[in-house]
């Protein structure tokens, strides 16, 4: 018995009513979409609403397979330019707000099962060919087909690429009667059954799976990690936790736990058995203070270079409020929040920069045009106005970013002075120009933003914007205008009268660090001041 509802909707694609044009189809779809939500569904029976349900969710799936579509024809255009985003994943995450881990979704599906273009223009097919027809029939979903290619990227390099096209079909075909999870499962036994007892993985699928990811912080400031670590990575991190987080050693709760290795010159074995005792701390706590402390002493002892670059350097901005009231939170030149007591600590043993924005001087702010790079200390306060990118969307920390000049530096009157200079991270740098799909830039010279950098796509006249990712929970008026209701000659960040950002380099080199493996450790202090004379030398 045929269903009169889809025997009348085959009829009207047979004889063409459907429009051709992918605008007319999707307007089409729109309405009906909408047509659908306003009309009643209470009437229906219980068999109906199942039906109903089970039809939506096969247009979901083949809508994943359209979305991917689209997806592809975009990025072999380069279509999401003319909106002035450089790459796709920007475009979904920012121009359609989708966010970044839904971006970054959809984008693994579309290289799953889209047919991208080569250089020559022709169209090849799809990575997973098997899956993309499940999709398009709509008897799978994007999860499935995220799972299938999860699995496949498992199998040993050595296998040949037919048995990989059978696995993939293989695994679609169940897909079709299973959900993400289960299929999983499906795939956990196929990758048994390809290499058994694991002889078939080499070094060269060990390193493709290598990785380890800091995922953002929550709010308690916590991060978590994960990865996958080479046999190699574990051998030597085994080596260095059994000597750094050993029971006793590195105890940021003990004040007389020793420091650094168990092995170093002058560790006093009564005081370790004693910290030993005192230790409550579980295998990962001590495996967390480990690495705390090996961080401790790689910037102690210039692990990362010459002082002279802010990526190098442990830089963090906080109001002189904050700073003196012991309470709020930091952040610092790599993005990371941190609370203001940690950074009391923190600071006990550095040498701290906490007057970078007190009294300096007008060959610090003000080089003229002779000077192509901002200096060190422009880049301090550009830090302390702007705290990543400037661009709108763009979610790269300050450490991550280069000093972007006003437009008017390739003019006669072009300046490098700290009022007309942004941070950019170097693609959003590079996409500055007078092309379409470009970007252009200005000083915002009224209103609540003033000084601060705002963007638009080029070649338009759309408004221009700011980047909100990182000052949020920052007050509105971060650069209020002068009285007259003009910009300051310089950013408000730089008055010596108002209670605007202060910056703290916390440099690496500790006031006298210890020598052969050990090091001081940062204990609390009072309010941290700026230095009245340089510390002493060891």
């Amino acid at each position: 018995m045929t269903d009169p509802i889809t025997d009348s909707i085959a009829t009207v694609v047979a004889t063409g009513a459907l429009p051709d044009q992918p605008a007319e189809l999707l307007a089409l779809i729109d309405a009906a979409a909408v047509k659908l939500a306003e009309t009643s569904l209470s009437p229906e029976t219980e068999p109906e609403l199942l039906a109903h349900t089970q039809t939506a969710e096969r247009i979901r799936r083949r809508w994943d397979g359209i979305s991917a579509a689209l997806l592809v024809e975009v990025s072999d255009r380069n279509a999401h330019r003319t909106a002035g985003y450089l790459n796709p994943h920007q475009y979904l995450s920012q121009g359609l707000r989708l966010g970044t881990r839904e971006a970054s979704r959809r984008l693994r599906m579309a290289e799953a099962i889209g047919e991208f273009s080569n250089f020559q223009g022709q169209t090849l097919p799809p990575r997973k060919p098997a899956t993309a027809a499940s999709v398009a029939g709509g008897t799978v979903g994007a999860e499935h087909a995220l799972v299938i290619s999860a699995v496949l990227a498992k199998v040993p390099g050595c296998i040949s690429p037919e048995v990989k096209a059978r696995a993939e079909a293989e695994l679609a075909e169940a897909a079709a009667g299973l959900n993400p999870d289960d299929l999983g499962k499906v795939g956990d036994r196929l990758l048994a059954h390809l290499d058994p007892d694991g002889q078939e993985s080499d070094h060269v699928d060990r390193q493709r799976q290598r990785g380890i990811t800091i995922l953002p912080q929550d709010r308690q400031l916590m991060s978590k990690v994960r990865g996958a670590m080479t046999p190699e990575l574990r051998a030597k991190f085994e080596v260095i936790l059994t000597a750094w987080a050993a029971p006793g050693m590195n105890n940021p709760t003990d004040p007389d736990s020793p420091t650094g290795t168990i092995d170093a010159d002058g560790i006093d074995a009564e005081a370790l058995a004693a910290a030993r005792g005192r230790d409550l701390r579980s295998a990962a706590q001590r495996t967390h203070d480990a690495l705390l402390a090996l961080c401790d002493y790689v910037l102690a002892h210039d692990g990362l270079g010459a002082p002279n670059r802010i990526p190098t350097e442990l830089v963090i901005t906080v109001t002189d409020q904050e700073l003196a009231a012991h309470a709020g939170i930091a952040l610092t030149a790599t993005g990371t929040r941190i609370p203001i007591g940690e950074l009391v600590r923190l600071a006990a043993d550095a040498v701290p920069h906490l007057a970078v924005f007190r009294n300096h001087t007008s060959e610090v702010l003000y080089q003229g045009r002779g000077a192509r790079f901002a200096s060190k200390a422009q880049r301090l306060a550009l830090f302390a106005r702007d705290r990543g990118c400037t661009a709108p969307g763009c979610d790269r920390p300050f450490a991550q970013t280069q000093a972007h000049h006003a437009p008017d530096w390739i003019t006669p009157a072009g300046r490098t002075d700290i009022d007309a200079l942004g941070a950019a991270c170097g693609r959003h740098n590079r996409a500055v120009g007078t092309n379409r799909g470009q970007w252009e830039t200005t000083i915002l010279p009224d209103g609540p933003h003033t000084g601060r950098m705002a963007w638009r796509p080029a070649t338009t006249d759309h408004p221009w914007r700011l980047n909100p990712i990182h000052h949020a929970g920052q007050p509105k008026n971060l650069h209020p205008p002068d009285s007259n209701g003009r910009r300051s000659s310089r950013p408000a960040t730089l008055s010596a009268e108002d209670s605007g950002p202060v910056t703290l380099s916390a440099m690496r080199r500790p006031a006298c660090p210890a020598a052969r493996g050990s090091y001081r450790r940062a204990r609390a202090a009072p309010p941290v001041r700026p230095p009245d004379r340089d510390p002493p030398e060891c």
